[in-house]
């Protein structure tokens, strides 16, 4: 006789014990075990027959999604102990964290559409590796599902951390950084014909926003629409579409913690990833340096350069369709946080920018 621990069973352990303390590790109060013609005694990982039964009396059991992502995860990392529901707090984010009965932790995604799933599997599969453990590492992609899994990175998001002055400089050092080695994973490209700002939406956007504009903002905004056409078109590179706190991990997060050596970021959320103008991805986190310049140019510091005027006058004008695009979005989907947020930007870019755009395309 020996003592084993529940995660790491023997070998040779019969099947079916083997099967009832997989269930219990898992928490499950019923599970069957089917024992077909030609199975080994022994537990054989090839012909693993375990089946959990969902127990309806367990309200924590609507955090799992349904049958197929299960079998399509535990296909990929073996039996999963517990999933904890990690989504966003809108109708169409569908994320967890599981946790394996072997030990193990993995984060699950299932898109909400085809665009967003391709676009997630794509990013992953060509400039995340670029960055190793600054990014998670896709570890099986199902199309029809529109799931993936994904590994688990260290340190938690940005949003809403506060940290000490000096901490908070050093972190966004690391993010320029971060953001440079995205651009860089791959070669510019010239700019596709008519891939300027995103104006066609605009009047759209401005209309399910308009109820939550102040005075002058349409206005504002309808003026950089018109002088986006006299921008210069600016080279395509690798982007992650939605660069922002969220979805930006820090580790160690400690507040007082001042020492920049140890400070690690990541990222993730990469279903917007796409070629683009490298300003792309400076539209949203631009809203954590609107009073702190000294951040902005801790950014600039690890990316490694400013940026160039066109640059500057196209950051003004995506800044300003994300924000109504954003205001409306939020209306339209009881998103507060989204509105005042757009709000908050157009207030600060029409206060930087009292002319909008000059005529030759400068920021004023």
């Amino acid at each position: 006789m020996d003592w084993a621990p529940l995660h790491a069973p023997p070998a040779q352990l019969v099947a079916y014990c083997r099967a009832g303390l997989d269930a219990y590790t898992a928490g499950a109060r019923l599970a069957v075990h089917f024992q077909l013609p030609g199975d080994r005694i022994a537990f054989d990982p090839g012909a693993d027959r375990l089946r959990l039964v969902p127990d309806v009396t367990d309200q924590a059991s609507g955090a799992r999604p349904d049958a197929a992502v299960v079998e399509f995860a535990e296909r990929a990392v073996g039996r999963i102990a517990r999933w904890t529901d990690t989504s966003w707090a809108r109708e169409e984010s569908r994320v967890w964290r599981v946790h394996g009965v072997q030990g193990g932790t993995w984060y699950v995604k299932v898109h909400q559409n085809e665009r967003f799933h391709g676009r997630e599997v794509r990013g992953l599969r060509t400039w995340a590796p670029e960055l190793g453990a600054a990014a998670p590492r896709l570890v099986v992609a199902d199309e029809t599902l529109r799931a993936v899994v994904l590994t688990a990175l260290p340190g938690r998001p940005l949003h809403g951390t506060v940290l000490a002055p000096g901490r908070e400089r050093a972190v966004f050092q690391r993010i320029g950084a971060l953001a440079r080695r995205i651009h860089q994973s791959s070669p510019p490209q010239t700019a596709p014909a008519g891939s300027g700002p995103a104006v066609a939406k605009a009047r759209r956007h401005l209309a399910g926003a308009r109820s939550h504009l102040l005075p002058g903002d349409e206005e504002f905004v309808r003026e950089l629409v018109r002088q986006a056409k006299d921008l210069p078109p600016l080279e395509w590179v690798e982007t992650h579409g939605d660069f922002q706190l969220r979805n930006i991990l820090c580790a160690p997060y400690t507040a007082d913690e001042t020492d920049n050596r140890d400070v690690f970021v990541a990222v993730i959320d990469l279903e917007r990833s796409e070629p683009g103008p490298a300003v792309r991805d400076l539209v949203r986190l631009s809203d954590a340096w609107a009073s702190r310049p000294d951040l902005f140019e801790a950014f600039l510091a690890g990316y490694g350069r400013s940026l160039t005027a066109a640059e500057e006058a196209r950051l003004v004008i995506d800044a300003a369709l994300d924000s109504v695009s954003g205001i409306a979005y939020g209306a339209a989907h009881g998103d507060p946080e989204l509105i005042e947020r757009g709000r908050r930007t157009l207030a600060r870019l029409r206060a930087e920018h009292r002319r909008a755009l000059s005529s030759t395309g400068d920021a004023t």
